[in-house]
């Protein structure tokens, strides 16, 4: 069931309450724009993304406060393997030192940690890393984030695909059986509600690879500010703008 979402907070420009009644249970975020960020400000590219894991635990309780229960985080797909090796140092590095310092606020407000995608390329140190953070929080349920390393949306679904096939073979699953239902449940986000706004920072108009299937009916919207300054007043924004979109999902507009 959809969680009713009620935000009453005040605009700075206007000083007026903004009410937000919208059925949001998961927002996914594509967190772009880090070396940019960077660049801007002379500082080398790793620095964005140390800026970036900063930014995370203030988007997070932003969304905790307009109840906001599934979040999504695109934080190395499989792709990035492409960039320099001490650029992805830098990046599992400040990885680690994120749970490190957050683990025990996010035990304290019930917040579940997934993983999406094939951690096993992923340094042993980070690995434990995030082992023990998901065990740490396995029987959390009041939030969830859900945090994308190494993954990719083909990928996840080919992944999926070979699991009900092993299962066909082995008389585990009928042929018929096999439908959206079955195919959700062999992905990394099983259990999880689909996304329901999903937002690029940093103004690319690209999914690049990103939750293909759990996509299917979200809402996009594509912020120009650098995922670094996205605070609460950005995700606010979003919010205002995801209000006015009508979600019909293949249906007539209700009128």
């Amino acid at each position: 069931m959809y969680t009713i979402c009620m935000v009453v907070a005040k605009e700075k420009d206007q000083g007026k309450a903004f009410k937000l009644q919208k059925p949001i249970d998961h927002i996914a975020f594509i967190m772009d724009g880090n070396g940019r960020w960077a660049k801007a400000r002379g500082l080398p590219r790793h620095l964005g993304h140390k800026a970036a894991c900063e930014r995370i635990i203030d988007v997070l309780n932003a969304c905790m406060e307009f109840g906001i229960r599934v979040i999504s985080l695109y934080a190395f797909s499989t792709e990035n393997w492409k960039r320099p090796k001490s650029e992805i140092n830098h990046l599992f590095n400040y990885l680690d030192l994120f749970f490190k310092r957050e683990l025990a606020t996010l035990i304290r407000d019930g917040v579940k940690i997934m993983i999406s995608g094939d951690v096993s390329r992923l340094p042993l140190k980070t690995q434990k890393t995030i082992a023990d953070a998901v065990e740490a929080t396995r029987y959390l349920n009041k939030h969830v984030m859900n945090i994308c390393l190494n993954y990719g949306g083909q990928q996840e679904i080919v992944r999926a695909v070979r699991l009900i096939a092993g299962k066909v073979l082995q008389s585990e699953l009928e042929i018929g059986d096999i439908d959206e239902k079955a195919v959700a449940e062999h992905l990394y986000t099983a259990g999880l509600p689909p996304v329901d706004l999903m937002i690029r920072t940093s103004g690319e108009y690209r999914l690049s690879n990103y939750l293909l299937w759990q996509n299917a009916y979200a809402e996009f919207i594509f912020p120009k500010v650098h995922w670094p300054d996205f605070d609460r007043g950005a995700l606010l924004a979003c919010l205002q703008e995801f209000a006015r979109r009508d979600r019909r999902f293949g249906g007539l507009k209700n009128e």
